[in-house]
């Protein structure tokens, strides 16, 4: 199995926001330095994977299910439909009504 070397990246303050303007987040200050630092502890312990002795573990290049777990398919309680719309921002026609963003 190959060694992989460790990573030695450390995120920064402006890898922080250019995910963030990715991700179209605005964040705080002490949002940006917590992301900063769970996202440095995140390398961190995936670095620390790259020490484990490998060897003797197959590669997987595939994760396959045989057979997906079901569960029987029973009508249970759930909202009534006016107390659903009564809780939507918006509704229309009798369903949520949602803004438009395909032009057709």
């Amino acid at each position: 199995m190959l060694a992989c070397a460790p990573l030695t990246m450390a995120i920064t303050r402006e890898t922080v926001l250019h995910v963030a303007k990715l991700a179209r987040l605005e964040l705080e200050d002490e949002e940006i330095d917590r992301m900063q630092k769970d996202l440095d502890n995140i390398l961190e312990y995936v670095n620390s994977l790259s020490e484990l002795d490998t060897d003797a573990v197959s590669e997987t290049t595939q994760v396959a299910v045989s057979a997906a777990p079901f569960r029987t398919d029973a009508v249970q309680p759930s909202l009534s439909h006016e107390l659903a719309l009564r809780e939507a921002p918006r509704s229309a026609g009798g369903g949520f009504a949602v803004p438009a963003f395909v032009d057709e």
